[in-house]
């Protein structure tokens, strides 16, 4: 287990920094609603970002899921709550994107015009009273768990380590409180200094680029995990930095993708 000064690890501080960064970004442009919402439109730099750090994560337990199978010789709790997880990513990042539906341009069938609130192919906007399934029901869950994920149980751990043992027996982990709170800091300041429709977004986007941070430092390098890391006895602090080069690589692909979805729609409407 990694345990020695999380704070400096180099997954942890990217992670921090491209949210800190974003964040800076929308107060920046803050004063300027065209630059704000092509932070925060749909098909804009959050939206893109938040896909590509979705899928990388559910790329990353997937691969977690396959070890886990070959390491306790098939079926187990572990192999299904992880491989639950990586269905239940995937489907967060598919729906980000409605299913591709604007990029492939594919009209949306009459059931999702009629029940969506967006008019979209995805899940989370359908009606459900007043409000969306996301904003009525979805929205209060994930709040609920992430207290209680990042801040909550990390603290408990703290004084009962049987806590973290009794987590990660079911193929979960606890992130490391040097992650979750400045993760958890940005989410509150993204919602007082912003004045924006959107602005849940930015909320969004740090949660993606928090979990792909901390997933891949508790499985594969073993940051405040207490069973083997995939990487256990290889260089991992070389890996780790390599992923961090990732996470900045895709903040870069977010925003040029972004600017392609954005050029597509400008010519859609010029036609």
């Amino acid at each position: 287990m990694e345990n020695q000064k999380w704070y400096k690890h180099p997954v942890i501080i990217t992670a921090s920094v491209i949210n800190a960064f974003v964040l800076a970004l929308a107060v920046a442009w803050s004063g300027n609603p065209h630059e704000l919402s092509r932070l925060l439109v749909e098909d804009g730099i959050v939206e893109w970002t938040q896909f590509l750090a979705f899928a990388l994560t559910s790329g990353l337990l997937g691969y977690v899921t396959l070890d886990r199978w070959n390491r306790n010789g098939g079926f187990s709790l572990e192999v299904l709550v992880l491989g639950g997880l990586t269905a239940l990513v995937a489907l967060a990042a598919l729906e980000e994107i409605s299913w591709f539906q604007r990029i492939l341009q594919i009209q949306s069938s009459e059931f999702f015009v009629q029940n969506n609130r967006q008019g979209e192919t995805n899940l989370h906007n359908l009606g459900f009273g007043e409000e969306s399934l996301h904003k009525a029901v979805l929205l209060k869950l994930i709040v609920i768990a992430g207290l209680i994920h990042n801040l909550f149980l990390p603290l408990l751990a703290l004084k009962r380590p049987a806590i973290r043992t009794f987590v990660e027996r079911f193929g979960l982990y606890l992130p490391p409180l040097a992650a979750s709170v400045p993760y958890l800091i940005l989410v509150i300041l993204s919602h007082l200094l912003i004045e924006h429709p959107r602005k849940g977004e930015l909320g969004e986007l740090f949660g993606a680029v928090h979990y792909m941070a901390t997933v891949f430092c508790a499985y594969f390098v073993g940051v405040a995990y207490n069973k083997p890391a995939l990487f256990e006895g290889v260089p991992a602090r070389r890996i780790a930095v390599l992923f961090a080069l990732l996470m900045l690589f895709l903040l870069m692909n977010g925003w040029m993708l972004s600017a392609g979805a954005g050029a597509m729609m400008d010519s859609v409407k010029l036609d």
